[in-house]
């Protein structure tokens, strides 16, 4: 029987626990008191006398959950089973077998194995279908049900029976989790004999000392020049931002201020030590992923005139959590103040606390930026992100390709080849000739990948319009034999879009091999934003101009 005065309790010093009594605060007291109150009698009541048996702790999580979401996505309450999610946020690790999975249509299958981990070295392959963990049965879960069952506390082990379609037989594996780390930088290397490269995927524990020791190696290599790639990066910690921007910036310099709602909050972060390299030109690669910490660095670089932002304009999240412990081993990210970059502009594109008459959050409308300047003079909006010095073209992929993917036709297609190909050659060589290529086109021959174009979709409102005003019956034969058309195009999308394709399947080949490092090495060279970046790292009077430097 849940003892519903304990949990009364708990759930008030729970509330309790963040409030500092200010005057304003305290005049809350009496709400937080007997809304704790209506709560707990209602979940006593539902206890006693509704119809079916009830679960209080879910009926619990659920309501902090929603309480929570109306405030904003970034405050969020884990429960004592979601543990491993916070040390995955925080320390870029977890318990777990150190693979990626997806759902395919009705089943949940290995997407991907990360390198020297328990799922490569237990023999788990990319493709391989999950059917039972531990004898029971993962049909109808998801993706997040299964990652869930998939994590757990280090040392433990797990059974875990599979299907894989190249060799069209089950497999069972017994597999002890180990500590899974994430890596903060998955690659770096040389682009050229005077170029380097950082890719940071993450800013957890140790992402500052790994990006001073990779530009401290390629320092040694003979770099002269920097491309730092933060593309895709969700952020982190923003103390490990801080110490990425000190490799760059004179000790003392501001790169980050914090206000919220508490004085403990206010803060101010400058860098603690001398600079490692004060005048290396760099360039720092953004796109609209790129979000929270990525954005202090990407900001201050570009505030600071220290170097130049070439991609798409940036996720604009300027809003720091902390991680605070609950009672029962929870825990809480908890959203406790703004940040401001070097100019003083703050990045955050949605004002979650400034609702509108349907209490939906407010975008923060480009009319409304205020213009701030950096280090040289140069003038920055805070517009809801971090605008590019230099913005490259938007890629689309085609169509056909499109389809291919979400298929999962050249992820099946990787498979086959992986199967039958012990090695290749390094993932910097590695390229699909026509024989691959052909071999590919041969293998979609018996595949459904039908897709609609654009053209079809104008053709389809161009047929409702003709209906409605009575021409149809004249547009007919015109429509029919545009449709053809189109058929005969889209035969020949595959010759048509051989180079993208191609060269997305090389990467998803090389990742079979290389692993995670494989994939971005494959695409350094075709990557338009890396092409842009060295073009202005090698024009020093394009470089200075962008910067005014004197």
């Amino acid at each position: 029987m849940t003892n519903f005065k304990s949990l009364k309790n708990t759930l008030l010093a729970f509330v309790l626990s963040f409030v500092i009594l200010t005057p304003a605060q305290a005049q809350n007291d009496f709400e937080i008191a007997k809304n704790v109150d209506i709560f707990v009698t209602v979940l006593r009541e539902l206890n006693a006398k509704y119809a079916d048996e009830i679960t209080p702790g879910d009926l619990t999580q659920t309501a902090i959950d929603a309480m929570l979401e109306s405030l904003d996505p970034y405050t969020v309450y884990y429960p004592e089973n979601k543990i491993e999610d916070v040390k995955m946020m925080t320390a870029g690790q977890y318990g777990g077998i150190g693979a990626l999975i997806q759902q395919h249509e009705k089943e949940v299958l290995i997407s991907e194995i990360y390198e020297g981990c328990p799922a490569q070295k237990s023999g788990l392959l990319a493709g391989d279908v999950i059917l039972k963990v531990d004898g029971k049965s993962t049909e109808g879960k998801n993706s997040s049900d299964v990652s869930a069952i998939l994590k757990g506390q280090p040392g433990s082990t797990l059974a875990l029976e599979v299907f894989r379609p190249t060799k069209n037989k089950k497999l069972t594996f017994n597999i002890k989790r180990e500590e899974v780390k994430l890596p903060n930088l998955p690659y770096y290397g040389m682009l050229d004999s005077e170029i380097g490269y950082i890719k940071l995927d993450q800013f957890t524990e140790n992402a500052g000392k790994e990006v001073r020791d990779a530009f401290t190696d390629l320092k040694k290599q003979g770099m002269k020049k920097l491309v730092f790639d933060l593309r895709n990066n969700g952020g982190g910690l923003l103390q490990e931002a801080v110490k990425i921007m000190n490799i760059f910036v004179d000790q003392g310099t501001i790169i980050v201020t914090t206000k919220g709602k508490i004085p403990e909050q206010n803060n101010t972060f400058r860098t603690p030590a001398a600079a490692l390299d004060k005048d290396i030109p760099v360039v720092v690669l953004v796109n609209e992923m790129s979000a929270s910490a990525s954005e202090i660095v990407s900001g201050s670089f570009q505030d600071l005139d220290r170097g130049v932002i070439i991609g798409k304009k940036t996720f604009g999240k300027g809003l720091v959590q902390n991680i605070v412990p609950l009672s029962f081993n929870s825990t809480m990210k908890l959203t406790v103040s703004k940040y401001y970059i070097p100019s003083g502009r703050c990045v955050q594109n949605i004002d979650y606390f400034e609702k509108d008459t349907t209490k939906k959050p407010v975008h923060i409308p480009d009319s409304l930026a205020v213009a701030f300047k950096t280090k040289n003079g140069r003038t920055v909006y805070d517009k809801g992100g971090v605008e590019p010095d230099v913005l490259t073209p938007e890629v689309e992929a085609s169509n056909v390709l499109l389809s291919l993917v979400l298929n999962n036709l050249v992820f099946d297609f990787a498979n086959m080849y992986h199967a039958n190909h012990t090695v290749i050659p390094p993932a910097a060589e590695f390229t699909v000739d026509d024989d691959l290529y052909a071999e590919f086109v041969a293998f979609l021959k018996d595949k459904d990948y039908n897709y609609k174009t654009e053209t079809e979709y104008v053709l389809d409102d161009l047929k409702e319009s003709a209906d409605l005003d009575k021409y149809w019956n004249k547009l007919k034969p015109m429509y029919d034999s545009m449709l053809e058309t189109i058929k005969k195009e889209k035969e020949a999308d595959l010759q048509t879009y051989k180079g993208e394709i191609s060269e997305y399947l090389a990467s998803e080949i090389a990742v079979r091999y290389y692993y995670q490092k494989g994939r971005i090495i494959s695409q350094l060279s075709i990557d338009p934003d890396i092409a842009e970046a060295k073009k202005v790292l090698n024009d020093t009077a394009r470089y200075r101009s962008i910067l005014k430097l004197k």
